[in-house]
């Protein structure tokens, strides 16, 4: 979708965007069977080398009567016989494990690792789940001289070790654990006992599943959902998957949260990032230097209520943000429902800020009507003559794509018109991700903006069996270039990135000392 050009400090923006909103609000409705077939190997039992006490057995038992004799009926988008079904169902962790090429070549241009993040809880829960409550666990391909190395590991959050040590998961969501008035007011005073018995520590540790994203910078490789701080996870020579440890880009602030979508400026090297709270100041944006340093908060302290910002656009000189008709109202809570409510009256507006403000004093809003972004794509101002060529995923069920689609969005008018220049179909029973573009020569700044490949994972839910497959990036049909074989089904997911085998090897990339250091697990 193109909006029209925005004028404000006699400059002209002009951005494309996908809009996916209603993905907050997908569940999955597949074989109810098969959820069995592919967690029969999940363990559920109680961790061995937990003392049992008699806090412990108290606070489970509370747990299970909340969901057993409490919970509202559970709607599809939040029973876990839904949302966990088919290729959604969790896989365990798998080491790094050959792969076998049945197709093609793999092409130099792919030494280095494929990652891509996804939910994936380790405890198939009791109660109302919802698809974005599972841990996060990152699928690697690492590929060196036509060879590949297949690896899961979840990333070692600071819940998942809590919950791993208990046995089951309690660590409440905004999306599903308040179903019911009385459900979310137990569930809620349950919290504060686990706390004040010392069970755990989500202030000064967290309670993020570093599910969503991957992003590089700094040298450095992070695990990124928007509720906590970023996880920095390292990548050995094997093709194994660490997690070194969360980080708070030297604050000494473990209350800080990041969004799990940053931008990073290719030429400078500077993040840019926000952050939401469920108090005001509800939006606040800052920026990471080169050295990996946390600048100055920029609040927006004009919002009057909590909003739902997942993601935002960078131009040369602007940040482009959007306030929707999605918000936060914590009364939703007290009243047994999701905090986040969508407000039909509403008028959503686009927010225009300097990237280099100290306050916002220069804040722009324009309205927006009817327009809700999830996710941007590019931003630009109009005197720069970016042009762009869009890889889309062809959905069947968010995050469950059948395909992917090449779009030229150079070609739109004012009026719209078709601007899809290829498009490949994976085929009857195959779905997958979202597709990542990696160029063919990467150090060529003199290289056509297409002239690379499409790699993404693929599943075909008759055989259950899960491929990597690379596309060529050109071809009106993006012809396959490579099929590999994976050595375990990978579940459908969010996102990922391409890391070159240069920047792996980096010594950059290895743990530094400024990541925070979780507290003791009881």
């Amino acid at each position: 979708m193109i909006v029209p050009s925005l004028r404000t400090h006699h400059k002209t923006l002009q951005f494309q965007t996908k809009i996916t909103i209603n993905s907050f609000f997908f569940s999955s409705f597949l074989d109810l069977n098969s959820i069995k077939k592919h967690t029969q190997t999940k363990s559920l039992v109680q961790n061995e080398s937990q003392k049992t006490s008699f806090k412990t057995i108290l606070f489970k038992s509370l747990d299970d009567f909340i969901s057993t004799n409490m919970d509202l009926p559970l709607r599809p988008c939040i029973d876990p016989m839904h949302v966990l079904s088919g290729n959604f169902a969790p896989v365990n962790e798998l080491p790094p494990t050959p792969c076998r090429v049945e197709e093609g070549s793999l092409p130099s241009a792919l030494d280095g690792v494929y990652i891509r993040n996804g939910p994936n809880p380790q405890f198939i829960p009791h109660g109302p789940f919802h698809v974005f409550d599972g841990d996060g666990m990152l699928h690697s391909i690492r590929i060196s001289n036509g060879e590949a190395v297949f690896c899961s590991r979840y990333v070692k959050t600071y819940k998942y070790m809590v919950e791993q040590k208990m046995g089951y998961p309690f660590i409440v969501s905004p999306f599903s654990s308040f179903n019911g008035t009385a459900a979310a007011i137990a569930r809620c005073v349950l919290v504060v006992a686990r706390v004040l018995a010392g069970y755990f520590n989500p202030v000064s540790n967290g309670f993020g599943t570093a599910n969503t994203n991957l992003a590089m910078f700094g040298g450095k490789l992070f695990a990124l959902c928007e509720s906590d701080l970023p996880y920095q996870v390292r990548v050995t020579p094997d093709g194994d998957i660490i997690t070194v440890s969360r980080h708070d880009f030297y604050t000494n602030d473990p209350t800080l949260r990041m969004t799990a979508h940053p931008k990073i400026d290719s030429e400078t090297g500077e993040v840019f990032a926000f952050r939401c709270d469920i108090v005001s100041p509800f939006l606040t944006f800052f920026r990471i230097d080169t050295s990996g340093r946390k600048g100055p908060d920029v609040p927006i302290s004009s919002l009057k209520r909590g909003l739902v910002l997942h993601d935002f656009a960078l131009t040369k000189n602007f940040i482009v943000f959007q306030d929707t008709q999605v918000g936060i109202n914590l009364m939703e809570i007290m009243r047994g429902r999701s905090p986040m409510v969508f407000n039909p009256d509403k008028v959503p507006r686009l927010g225009i800020l300097p990237r280099y403000a100290h306050d916002e004093t220069e804040l722009v809003w324009i309205d927006s009507p009817g327009f809700n972004m999830l996710h941007s794509i590019n931003a630009w101002e109009e005197e720069s003559g970016i042009k762009l060529y869009v890889y889309a995923g062809v959905a069947a069920q968010l995050p469950r794509m059948r395909g992917v689609t090449k779009l030229d969005v150079s070609r739109l008018t004012a009026d719209g018109g078709d601007c899809t220049v290829a498009s490949r179909l994976y085929g009857p029973g195959w779905y997958g991700g979202e597709a990542c573009f990696v160029p063919r020569e990467a150090d060529n700044p003199a290289a056509e903006e297409d002239d690379g490949f499409l790699v993404t994972y693929v599943h075909n839910e008759e055989s259950e069996e899960s491929w990597f497959v690379v596309m060529n990036a050109k071809s009106p049909t993006l012809d396959i270039v490579a099929r590999v074989r994976l050595p375990g089904r990978v579940p459908y997911g969010f996102h990922g990135l391409f890391v070159r085998e240069t920047a792996v090897n980096h010594e950059n990339f290895l743990p530094e000392f400024s990541s925070i250091q979780l507290e003791p697990i009881i």
